[in-house]
């Protein structure tokens, strides 16, 4: 690997992920120290944290290595993919148009909500029971 790459840093949930593009490459994507096929077994859920170079066309144009923590499987997967476009900014900013498009830039807000007092669950109330 080339000693210059281009990083950004994708947050969803409570997952961070730092992805990294080394420029030369043939595609290797690399998770964990693992190779991403191992690490995000699911079907489908490789192609959706690569999307954004699908879409800008370098799917096999740079190797990809992600440290990736927090979170479960799809939180992961979401902040690989935002951390993938961020970082294809640094490279390209004219992308940034293609990549808004497809909505690869926009963090996901949404959290779990959390558990109120009296409650069950964050809405939940107890069955109401007259006598």
């Amino acid at each position: 690997m080339s000693t210059q790459y281009y990083e950004g840093i994708g947050r969803r949930k409570t997952s961070t992920a730092r992805v990294r593009l080394w420029p030369g490459g043939n595609g290797t994507v690399i998770i964990n120290d693992k190779p991403a096929e191992e690490y995000l077994p699911r079907f489908g859920d490789l192609d959706i944290a690569l999307e954004p170079l699908r879409v800008v066309g370098q799917d096999r144009a740079y190797n990809v290595t992600v440290k990736v923590q927090g979170g479960g499987i799809t939180g992961q997967r979401d902040a690989i993919r935002l951390g993938v476009a961020r970082a294809l900014l640094k490279i390209e900013p004219e992308w940034r148009s293609i990549l808004r498009e497809g909505e690869h830039l926009s963090r996901d807000p949404r959290v779990k909500e959390r558990k109120k007092p009296g409650l069950k669950r964050a809405r939940k109330a107890p069955t109401y029971t007259k006598r």
